[in-house]
């Protein structure tokens, strides 16, 4: 069942949202109080988790590393006021919804303005934390700053951040992902660094040596690219989709995409 969170009352969702399947999108609503959330309940003895999930290999990884030690239940992401596109690497509603359909978790999605956004992340952790989760995965790499902001974003919800990935060599991880026989899309670069021709390629092993010759990140970590999972060896099935147009925002390049539902 779904349930809209407001910051002043919790009322049901209204009718039609009682799932949220690969086809929906969320409605919008307040910009740094609503959330879609779905709530099958599952008893284990391992503490009970929710990961951050950008959509992305990073928060991919950190599930997969985390899977044995916790009971990982919700997946939290961050979406604009509208609820159209993830906050950090702007995926659309359907794809996130079709990734945690795949893995058997449900959603809380938070829907935010920039400004707004640790005000509505805390409150996501908060419905998390009404639901007996106790620890959040994080799939950050580097830079202190990062952790910080996920320790100081969970003790203010009473909740533990997890960095399975922290201080790890990014060379090392991205070997370890193209090993693991997941599959991850380039769906945003810095376009100074990675042209438009960068949109679309699957992270292979290949691609390694030309992020050195670029001076890139091989896991992105300065911004240089994001990606989208399509599969993990945690995914139930794959996700197929459909590419939809790239486009230039700034100083970065964009591809769409979108489940291919013809296909699944």
């Amino acid at each position: 069942m779904a349930t809209t969170i407001n910051a002043e009352r919790a009322e049901p969702a209204e009718p039609g949202m009682s799932k949220l399947s690969e086809s929906d999108v969320p409605s919008a609503g307040s910009a740094s109080s609503a959330f879609d959330v779905v709530t099958p309940k599952v008893v284990s003895p391992k503490p009970r988790a929710a990961v951050s999930w950008s959509g992305g290999k990073d928060s991919c990884a950190a599930l997969q590393r985390c899977r044995n030690q916790f009971d990982i239940v919700t997946m939290i992401t961050m979406f604009d006021e509208s609820a159209s596109r993830s906050r950090s690497h702007g995926l659309r509603p359907e794809v996130l919804a079709a990734q945690a359909a795949s893995l058997g978790l449900r959603q809380i999605v938070g829907r935010c303005s920039w400004s707004t956004y640790d005000e509505t992340f805390v409150m996501a952790l908060a419905q998390a934390a009404s639901d007996g989760i106790t620890h959040v995965i994080f799939g950050d790499i580097m830079f202190p700053e990062h952790r910080q902001w996920a320790e100081t974003m969970c003790g203010r919800a009473g909740l533990v951040a997890v960095e399975p990935l922290w201080g790890l060599s990014t060379k090392e991880l991205f070997e370890e992902w193209v090993a693991s026989g997941g599959d991850a899309l380039i769906v945003t670069t810095r376009a100074a660094l990675l042209d438009q021709s960068w949109l679309g390629r699957r992270l292979t092993a290949d691609l390694l040596p030309l992020f050195e010759q670029l001076g890139v990140d091989p896991c992105g970590e300065r911004g240089e690219y994001h990606t989208v999972v399509t599969n993990s060896p945690m995914f139930r099935r794959p996700l197929r989709l459909l590419v939809s147009q790239s486009v230039q925002r700034a100083d970065c390049w964009a591809l769409d995409v979108i489940p291919d539902a013809a296909r699944d």
